[in-house]
């Protein structure tokens, strides 16, 4: 079996995490991979969303410590590992105009959880504990998590979490924003499943654009965004996908068919 496994079942690939035996600890040539099949999922016309999980109960654990020992210690040699290396998955997120779903139980730790982060949407198990960690080790987030954790709980909830090191469960990781939803163990992977259905059945291209703009407007101000969603609207508009989906709502509503109310996650 392949530490790091790349499928699709119809609209959804699934990047999965494969070394349970050491919490799904990743190496670097582990995070080649992972951005390659993040590529691949941005080519390939037919994946429309993307789920990232691990194998064995586990998410993530962050670096294999073993992949450290045999990088050159000289600072620009550590420096390269993460530039070159490890932040591969991350650009190549942010090049992924499609929804990403981490879908998260038990350990997540320093850049296992900023793996996490750096995902579009997050779903823990009950079990799932989530920690920065990396003051435990003398050392600073190397993957964004000084970047995404504030945006997701604050900057002050942020600095407390990273400066203690301190371990959320899954029902704390909801209620303060580190992840979306929390479910029982045993429903976490139906429950992604079924959300990533869900995001795959919508307009491919409107979803896209959302994800683009949502990102890019985290850096404007108001006319700046307004100005840019303008010009986004006026290109989705005149696309086939656009046309489509518009001309099956007005049939529904030619034919008295009532329009299904969106169902609230639980």
């Amino acid at each position: 079996m392949a530490d790091l496994e790349y499928s699709r079942a119809d609209a959804v690939a699934t990047i999965l995490l494969n070394r349970p035996e050491r919490k799904n600890a990743f190496t670097l040539q582990m995070v080649r991979h992972w951005a390659d099949a993040l590529h691949e999922a941005a080519k390939d016309d037919q994946v429309r969303v993307v789920v990232v999980r691990g194998a064995g109960g586990a998410f993530c654990s962050g670096i294999d410590l073993d992949e450290l020992t045999s990088v050159d210690p000289a600072p620009l040699s550590r420096r390269r590992m993460l530039t070159d290396e490890v932040h591969r998955v991350a650009r190549a997120l942010e090049d992924l105009d499609k929804p990403v779903i981490a879908a998260v139980q038990g350990t997540a730790v320093g850049a296992g959880l900023d793996m996490a982060l750096m995902c579009d949407i997050r779903l823990v198990s009950e079990s799932a504990r989530l920690s920065e960690g990396y003051i435990h080790a003398g050392l600073i987030p190397g993957d964004g998590g000084c970047l995404w954790l504030p945006r997701l709980v604050g900057v002050g909830r942020a600095l407390e979490l990273l400066l203690t090191g301190d371990v959320v469960d899954g029902p704390r990781a909801e209620r303060i924003g580190l992840a979306n939803h929390c479910y029982p163990d045993g429903e976490l992977l139906t429950r992604t499943y079924e959300l990533a259905a869900r995001l795959a059945a919508l307009p491919p291209v409107a979803v896209g654009f959302i994800k683009r703009a949502t990102y890019e407007s985290l850096h404007l101000d108001v006319r700046t965004h307004l100005n840019m969603i303008a010009s986004h609207m006026a290109v989705v508009q005149s696309t086939e996908d656009s046309a489509a989906t518009l001309a099956a709502l007005r049939a529904k509503r030619k034919t008295g068919v009532k329009r299904s109310e969106p169902k609230l996650p639980e």
